[in-house]
């Protein structure tokens, strides 16, 4: 479905007001009408798979965009000090999460990893405000599926002596990424699995 046909469907702007037991099921259809694909596609690692998600198409719509800091920001542990993922995935979604913050008077900075050191100047692997020494970061990104993607910007975080305890995904494929954070003593959680998805996507095809 296409960002014109999507909004003349839904002109209210139902991200700014709805609960968010009511925003979590709006997010989901969204992801479904626009993300979610199935065919024969190659993925990043090399592997076949039956289905194509491509976050990017909710992160960067603005209801999603809203809808997404909105719930995100409510898993949130309250001593949360700064949200961060590995680009380009995170991005939008820790710019998202951080402005909401902003909104609710509980403003909590964004960083972006970078995959490598930029060439240049302070040759960063972080980029966004500096954090006090332990300072605790939370790790989100779009779509999990083994887990190592993350675990980057896990990795890059704790070099420079941020705690990182917690990794939040919109989308877990369920193949790998939570027996993985166990294994490594991180909290894990997922806002949708992809049965999730490909359920209420057989719904909506099916026209209920």
């Amino acid at each position: 479905m296409t960002y014109q046909a999507e909004t003349s469907a839904q002109p209210e702007f139902w991200a700014a007001t709805a609960n968010l037991t009511t925003l979590r099921q709006r997010l989901l259809d969204l992801f479904c009408q626009l993300a979610y694909q199935e065919g024969d596609f190659v993925l990043s690692s090399g592997q076949r798979s039956s289905y194509y998600m491509n976050g990017k198409q909710v992160t960067l719509h603005p209801q999603g965009a809203l809808a997404i800091g909105r719930i995100l920001l409510s898993l949130l542990p309250s001593d949360t000090q700064a949200v961060a993922g590995l680009t380009l995935g995170a991005d939008p979604i820790v710019s998202a999460v951080s402005v909401v913050s902003a909104y609710e008077n509980r403003p909590i900075p964004a960083l972006i990893i970078r995959k490598e050191a930029k060439g240049y100047g302070t040759k960063a692997y972080i980029e966004g405000p500096s954090l006090p020494a332990g300072a605790k970061v939370v790790v989100v990104e779009d779509t999990i599926t083994t887990g190592q993607s993350a675990m980057k910007a896990v990795e890059r975080l704790k070099v420079v002596g941020y705690t990182v305890n917690q990794v939040i995904s919109l989308i877990d494929r369920q193949q790998g990424a939570a027996e993985f954070y166990q294994s490594v003593g991180l909290k894990f959680e997922a806002v949708f699995t992809i049965r999730e998805v490909q359920e209420r996507y057989g719904e909506l095809g099916s026209g209920e």
